[in-house]
């Protein structure tokens, strides 16, 4: 019969420094062993299908005398049980390493997804309006979580603030969602039924878009009802107009465009230079203007005393209820601010300008640190084309659906 080894204290056991294998009782073959270079670790030696097992318990001192005593004698319980623990450990790290290659992120599927079909697209622009819709609005609320987490709160979060401003994005983007969850199914990363489907699912919380598009009073216009406003924008008298047709050409915010100054505009680079203190960033803005905005302040008189393009009759900026009555008297239901949101929308939707492109147009802020790093510099050169085709857009009526022409997006 094999001895029984004397239970060592905790202390006793700290003071074994000795290279070597120190039995210290408690569990038959528990050992710590004492490496020549000074390390130490727990060893539970046993007898396993006739064979001689040494099974590692972890090193010395995170794992304590107390915790690997506990250990081994899981360990003999399943050696008792028939059940081989090294190969155990091992099946269960396998299982794992293959539950944790299962965990896909959104963003990860819609990448996937995108290059699994894109081929089979019609054109490259398709491609980049998929693009372009998701890190826009889907990426941001739900990008860096695992498709299997997913749930319905989860897309609404992303459908319901523009469902009702922008119902033809959102429609557009549930579709794409519901592709994109329905691929992550079918691949193993999910169980379940598709959270963004819409029959007898998303239609009970969100309004039929066909209702909304006859009902809704848009605080942005539609993307297609741009040409036609521009039309009768161009027509109005006024200075409050010629602001307004100012901010719909460059994407401003009308805060900027109320306080800009003749001295921040280079008419010869075509260029206006937003000073930080008037940036919501709190950063200079370079602006590009098209040729449209340009010939829009050609025609602009200068009035005596004052340095702002946009002046009221007491030389002071315009009021923000200055642009809003001409929105009044022209009988259009929307915000002076919803033009962004417009010029957001054709940026994703009708054109192939990479997202980045269009949130620089708008001054926004770079919250991801990967992407600032990418766009160090402002892209001016493609926010100059990106303008341009903006104001060729809007200068004419615009078919449902129409896709403007673009020139050298890439």
């Amino acid at each position: 019969m094999a001895r029984k080894a004397k239970e060592l204290t905790p202390l006793a056991v700290s003071r074994l420094t000795a290279p070597g294998l120190h039995a210290v009782g408690g569990v038959a073959g528990l050992y710590l062993q004492v490496l020549p270079s000074g390390g130490r670790s727990w060893i539970l030696r046993a007898m396993v299908g006739g064979q001689r097992r040494d099974m590692g318990l972890g090193g010395f001192p995170d794992v304590t005398l107390a915790g690997a005593r506990d250990a081994a004698r899981k360990a003999r319980e399943k050696i008792a049980d028939g059940v081989d623990p090294i190969e155990d450990r091992r099946a269960r790290k396998s299982a794992l390493k293959a539950e944790t290659a299962k965990v896909v992120t959104f963003d990860q599927a819609a990448k996937a997804y995108i290059a699994a079909h894109g081929d089979s697209w019609r054109n490259d622009k398709h491609r980049q309006q998929w693009e372009n819709t998701l890190a826009t609005y889907a990426s941001p609320k739900i990008g860096k979580l695992s498709v299997r987490d997913i749930e319905v709160a989860h897309i609404l979060s992303v459908l319901e603030p523009i469902w009702k401003d922008r119902t033809e994005t959102a429609t557009r983007l549930r579709g794409r969602i519901e592709r994109i969850m329905g691929w992550a199914t079918s691949r193993g990363y999910r169980e379940g039924l598709n959270p963004a489907r819409w029959r007898d699912h998303l239609d009970q919380q969100l309004a039929a878009p066909k209702r909304i598009a006859k009902t809704q009073h848009h605080a942005a216009l539609p993307i297609d009802d741009m040409g036609d406003f521009m039309g009768r924008l161009r027509s109005a008298q006024g200075l409050g107009a010629r602001a307004l047709e100012f901010v719909v050409l460059t994407a401003a915010r009308t805060g900027e465009v109320r306080g800009a100054k003749w001295s921040e505009i280079d008419m010869t680079a075509k260029v206006w230079t937003v000073p930080a203190e008037r940036m919501k960033a709190g950063k200079e803005h370079r602006v590009p203007l098209s040729e449209a905005a340009v010939a829009l302040l050609e025609s602009l008189p200068r009035m005596a005393g004052t340095d702002l393009v946009f002046p009221s009759s007491r030389r002071t900026e315009l009021s923000n209820m200055t642009l809003t009555a001409v929105l009044r008297r022209m009988g259009v239901d929307v915000t002076s601010h919803g033009f962004r949101s417009t010029f957001r929308d054709w940026a994703a939707e009708r054109t192939n300008y990479p997202r980045d492109v269009a949130e620089m147009a708008l001054a926004h802020t770079i919250g991801d640190k990967v992407e600032a790093a990418y766009r160090r510099g402002d892209l001016f050169g493609k926010r100059q084309r990106l303008m341009e085709d903006w104001a060729r857009f809007i200068a004419r009526p615009a078919v449902s659906g129409d896709v403007v022409s673009l020139h050298g997006a890439a």
